[in-house]
């Protein structure tokens, strides 16, 4: 049977520009190239998943605008569940993004993603507790994400936290994570916490995972590097999948890599996001 997933996550429009270097201060730039596709931690996440042929329910909000017209468009396009994402009253979350030859940076405007609350995310409580494994991440507000973890951990749902960007959402959701995924530099913010199974992922260098006290480290394939953004979120929702079918973490994370891998090789991140196919060809 297909995995179920549920993600409690942000809907966000991406802008992406390409600079050659980042600007000084009041300095002006000319960038080489822009691309606007839909964005979102919690919406990547959900379409990653449902690429890889899961049954997917996303909970969230947007605005009352184009933009959020679009980025639902998007998701039914990807055959993920939008019955609880929401329309609030401001406008749509947006990501402005900054590529330059060594890096990506990220810009927030939580926008409509603010207005998810424990109300709107009890209204999906069914859909949790029936999942194989919910998604959370830190780009919607402390209150709606510790909701979805408690109405997981009341079930047999694992939940897997993807706290970036690192702020209070940690605090309420660690204790009831099954699984953390991190970056480097959310790494250095998680401190010292004891889980479960703690992933960090390394970008080219592959990821590290630790379970318990023992820690393996996996290697990513070589691969031409396009455009950075979603790879993390491609990382998660790949390992979900793959952690429902195997429950083994270091298997799914060894197939998360080459997820992560075939997100870099293609501009913008949900665009970006491989099926099997594009797993199995890095």
């Amino acid at each position: 049977m297909a995995a179920q997933v549920v993600v409690v996550g942000s809907l966000n429009y991406d802008i992406t520009v390409w600079v050659p270097r980042r600007p000084q201060a009041d300095e002006t730039l000319h960038g080489s190239k822009c691309e606007e596709n839909a964005g979102g931690k919690g919406a990547n996440q959900a379409v990653a998943a449902s690429r890889l042929e899961a049954e997917v329910t996303m909970i969230g909000c947007v605005g009352p605008d184009s933009r959020g017209d679009y980025l639902l468009a998007e998701l039914d396009a990807a055959g993920v569940d939008r019955d609880h994402v929401y329309r609030g009253d401001t406008a749509t979350g947006t990501a402005l993004i900054t590529i330059d030859p060594e890096d990506v940076s990220i810009v927030v405007i939580a926008g409509a993603n603010a207005e998810l609350d424990a109300r709107r995310v009890e209204l999906a409580a069914p859909e949790i507790s029936s999942a194989d494994v919910l998604l959370l991440q830190g780009e919607v507000g402390a209150e709606a994400a510790r909701t979805a973890a408690l109405l997981a951990a009341a079930s047999s749902t694992k939940v897997v936290f993807n706290p970036a960007p690192f702020n209070e959402v940690a605090a309420g959701v660690l204790p009831l994570a099954d699984v953390v995924i991190v970056n480097r530099h959310e790494r250095q913010q998680l401190g010292d916490a004891s889980l479960p199974v703690l992933i960090t992922t390394l970008g080219a260098d592959g990821c590290e995972v630790r379970v318990g006290s023992d820690t393996t480290r996996i290697e990513a394939p070589e691969v031409e590097v396009v455009d950075p953004t979603g790879a993390g979120d491609a990382f998660v929702g790949a390992f979900s999948v793959a952690f429902v079918d195997t429950g083994d973490p270091i298997a799914a994370a060894l197939i998360a890599v080459r997820a992560g891998a075939a997100a870099v090789t293609s501009v913008g991140a949900q665009p970006s996001l491989p099926t099997w196919s594009g797993i199995d060809s890095v």
